[in-house]
Formats: structure tokens, C-alpha cells, sequence
């Protein structure tokens, strides 16, 4: 059987992710969400935002893999803009 290598590294990005959506389900029993439009060419709530930034942070990983060859975590720095982008003007 193989299982998934959890280096330190994969398990700080798997807790951010738990740690995200345990915060926005507080958020959400504090303070329930009103749907709204931003730049986003649909009206979202904050979990769709929030969905919606990681599929982003994981497509620009992954072009970043794919397309070039300078340090990951400038790729990463990317991706924490847009998931900050998506959910203030999403």
C-alpha cells in the first residue's frame, strides 16, 4: 500500500486549508454571508469566493511548474494576491 509522504511542509499547507475553512465557518455563524457581484461574472458568497481563489492558487501553481523554472514560492506569493483579490473585489 502507498501512502502520502507528510513532510513539515504538506502538513503546514493541509492545516492552512482546515484552518481556512474552520475560520469561515465561524465567520459565517458571527456574521452571516450576503451574496454579492464583484469583478466575478456571478454573484458569490464567501465560501464561493473562497473555493473559487483556491482552484485559482492551484491552476497557478501549476502553470508555474509547468511553465517556468524561477522558485515556487514566488508562484505561491502569486497565488496569496489572487486569493486575497478574489475575496475583497471577487
Amino acid at each position: 500500500m502507498s501512502w502520502m509522504a507528510w513532510t513539515p511542509i504538506t502538513a503546514v499547507f493541509f492545516s492552512c486549508i482546515i484552518l481556512m475553512l474552520i475560520g469561515m465557518g465561524i465567520w459565517q455563524a458571527v456574521s452571516p454571508t450576503v451574496p454579492r457581484r464583484g469583478f466575478l461574472p456571478l454573484t458569490t458568497t464567501r465560501g464561493d469566493r473562497l473555493f473559487i481563489s483556491l482552484l485559482g492558487a492551484a491552476y497557478i501553481h501549476l502553470g508555474w511548474l509547468a511553465f517556468t523554472d524561477i522558485a515556487l514560492w514566488v508562484g505561491s506569493v502569486i497565488a496569496l494576491a489572487w486569493l486575497i483579490i478574489v475575496m475583497r473585489w471577487g
